[in-house]
Order: C-alpha cells, then sequence, then structure tokens
C-alpha cells in the first residue's frame, strides 16, 4: 500500500473512531435510544434531562421532575416528539387535578388544548359536541367535556347542559379528536436535528468531549459499530485511488512486454525467411493438342471387347462403353478412357485420372512416332468388330 493510501485510510478511521454514537435499547425488541436520549449512567444524552432509564420487564421510562414517571411508547427523531402513556391511563386526571407540570425538562405539549369538563348523571344523552371521558366516569356518573371557547353559542350550550360544570378551564396538551386517554405527545427543540434526520442523518457528538453537535451520515443506522459514511469514502478513496494506478501500472507493463515480444518474433521470423533459398513454384500444366492427337484412339464395335474385359467403365464420367465410342489409350500405364474425357482431363491435368502417373510426353510422342500405323491398325485390327 502507498504511503498516500496509508495516510487516507489513517485519516478517516481516526474521524470515525472521533465520532460518538450510542445507540442502546432497554430490550431486545424495544424501543430504539439514541441521541439526543441515553440511558442513565451513560454519556450518551444531550443533557441529564434526557436520560431514559428501564424497569425489569424491558419498558423505557421518562422521568419528569415535576411529574414523576412516564412509559416511553415512541421517539420520533425526525420531527422531534415523544409519546409518552400515563402509569394511571389517565391523563385529564391530571389534568383536571393539575397534576401535571413539564416545568424543569426540556418538552413541550405538542398541542394546546383548553377543555370544560362537566359531570353529568348516567342517564343523560349527551349532544355530538360533547365527549366521554372513560377514565373520569363510574357507572353513577359520567364526566364529559367540550372545548372550551368564549363564544356565546358555547356558553349556551354549557349553560342549558343538565350537567354540572366541573372546571371551565382546562388545559391539556391533547387533541380533540384523540382517543386514547393515557398517552401524551410532546416535543423537544434543543438540540434542533430535525433538518438532519429528515435528510437520512443521525446527530451526535463529534467527539467525547461533547462540546459540538454535529449530523452524520450512516449506512446502517441500526448498527451500533457501524461505520459513518464519509469514513467508508475515505477507506474507498484512500485504497481505490492507489489500486486504480497499479492496475494502470500493471497493465503499461503487460502492453510493453507484449509489444517487446512481437517485436522481437517478428525480427526472428524476417531473419529466417532471408536465410531460407527460394523455391520455385512448380506448376504442373496439361498436355497441348498435337501431343494428345499422338496418343492412340480404338473405335468400338458391337461386341465392345477390350483387352482388358473388365475394364468397360469410363474412369472420369462412370458411364459404360458403347458401341460406335472413340476411346483413347495412355500407353504408358494401358489405361483406356473415351476419348472426350480424357482430352479435357490430360488438357488441365498432365496425369493419368486412374493411376495419376504423369505421360512423359517425349517419350510418348517418340514411341509413338515410331510405328503409328501399326499401332493403330492392330489395335483397330483386335478391337474393332463391326456389325
Amino acid at each position: 500500500m502507498s504511503l498516500l493510501s496509508l495516510f487516507f485510510l489513517l485519516f478517516f478511521i481516526n474521524i470515525s473512531n472521533s465520532l460518538q454514537f450510542c445507540q442502546e435499547s432497554c430490550s431486545r425488541t424495544g424501543l430504539v435510544i439514541r441521541f439526543p436520549f441515553g440511558l442513565t449512567g451513560t454519556s450518551c444524552s444531550y443533557e441529564s434531562y434526557f436520560n431514559l432509564s428501564c424497569t425489569g420487564g424491558g419498558q423505557t421510562i421518562l422521568n419528569l421532575p415535576l411529574s414523576g414517571n412516564f412509559l416511553v411508547q415512541y421517539i420520533d427523531y425526525r420531527y422531534q416528539k415523544i409519546h409518552i402513556r400515563d402509569p394511571g391511563n389517565c391523563f385529564p386526571e391530571r389534568y383536571f387535578f393539575n397534576n401535571f407540570s413539564l416545568s424543569g425538562s426540556p418538552f413541550a405539549r405538542e398541542l394546546h388544548g383548553t377543555f370544560t369538563y362537566l359531570n353529568c348523571s348516567s342517564d343523560v344523552s349527551f349532544p355530538s359536541s360533547y365527549r366521554r371521558i372513560n377514565c373520569l366516569s363510574s357507572d353513577s356518573f359520567t364526566v364529559v367535556a367540550i372545548p372550551h371557547t368564549y363564544d356565546q353559542a358555547n356558553q349556551t350550550v354549557v349553560s342549558a347542559s343538565p350537567c354540572k360544570v366541573m372546571s371551565d378551564s382546562v388545559f391539556a396538551p391533547v387533541s380533540w379528536h384523540q382517543r386514547d386517554e393515557g398517552v401524551a405527545a410532546l416535543t423537544w427543540t434543543e438540540p434542533d436535528c430535525r433538518n438532519c434526520e429528515q435528510r437520512g442523518g443521525i446527530c451526535g457528538y463529534k467527539d467525547d468531549v461533547g462540546s459540538e453537535v454535529g449530523c452524520y451520515y450512516y449506512d446502517q443506522p441500526n448498527d451500533k459499530h457501524a461505520l459513518p459514511r464519509s469514513a467508508k469514502y475515505g477507506m474507498i478513496i484512500g485504497i481505490g485511488i492507489p489500486g486504480l494506478l497499479c492496475i494502470i501500472g500493471l497493465g503499461c507493463y503487460l502492453c510493453g512486454r507484449v509489444r517487446s515480444y512481437r517485436h522481437s518474433h517478428s525480427s526472428r521470423r524476417s531473419e529466417l525467411i532471408t536465410t531460407i533459398p527460394h523455391q520455385p513454384s512448380v506448376v504442373t500444366a496439361g498436355l497441348d493438342g498435337p501431343t494428345l492427337e499422338l496418343y492412340p484412339k480404338t473405335l468400338l464395335g458391337a461386341s465392345r471387347r477390350l483387352p482388358k474385359p473388365n475394364d468397360n467403365t469410363c474412369s472420369i464420367c462412370l458411364s459404360e462403353y458403347q458401341p460406335k465410342e472413340t476411346l483413347r489409350t495412355i500407353p504408358e500405364c494401358n489405361h483406356y478412357f473415351h476419348s472426350e474425357c480424357v482430352d479435357a482431363w490430360l488438357k488441365m491435368n498432365a496425369t493419368c485420372p486412374v493411376c495419376r502417373n504423369s505421360p512423359d510426353a517425349s517419350l510418348s510422342a517418340s514411341s509413338i512416332a515410331t510405328t503409328p500405323s501399326s499401332s493403330l491398325s492392330a489395335s483397330s485390327s483386335s478391337l474393332y468388330s463391326g456389325p
């Protein structure tokens, strides 16, 4: 590995180790706890009032200084919301008795609503504008609530109601449409990590000192020991660039070796070509017309008798000899063929079609010229039998 790649690798590993990233949970399948929250006794939380604790059953607990402990149901890190459940499952009771306060904590009510509480007998029919509070009602009476307003219409509804007003201005962090009476939603604004989380990053301290909060991008946010994306990019650059340079260098070296081999091979081949004497090419030509006319002809009679009884087929056209056909003989090997077949053959190839011997034109001509008439007459007399 080159010095450049080693520098990049050490630099980004150092950055990775300086990032403080905690991810915890009270149980294996429980709520994920990470910055700005942290379990009590660790240094993962933004401040002590973000500390959470665990019950023996693996549930997550949030402690509000003036209101006590609450079960944490859900944490939305992207929009910085935390949903908590009242152990008694009745937040309206806390609101009614003013037994819920967020003072001394970083949290605020997500929703702000003011309600009028009414105590009615159990046999009263409620208008659609009323909402029954189940956790405050019993068999003998029913507690209902309506949104508190100061308009004349609402005052008329309250005054005309057969129910007794319990409280005229109860402030609660709930929505009028919320049906779960044991859950409340809280928000926090500091540290503000919404933009980071919504872009796929994760907030955390930049170092162990905990003096500055940064946004980091992890490929696997559920992996407690995952490297940040910047560290992985650094490792890719630190290792990839020197690796690419090595590949290019190796390729150039191999190309040089191939060119050198081709050059030496080409030089050696040219030397061999210059040292080998030139061999003249041998071209086999056919016989000319005058030479062919010196080869004896035979006219077959009706009996088609030949010196070789079994040789009754022309080896060139593969047809049987018929009466009145003219045959020509090659004297050197005494093979017979149709005259027109062997003439066309010998004009292109100076070899016998059967034995591939090359007739010596000069010898044939001299031998035939000595006794041409007797040879032809003998052949004709012995083979010709007219009709």
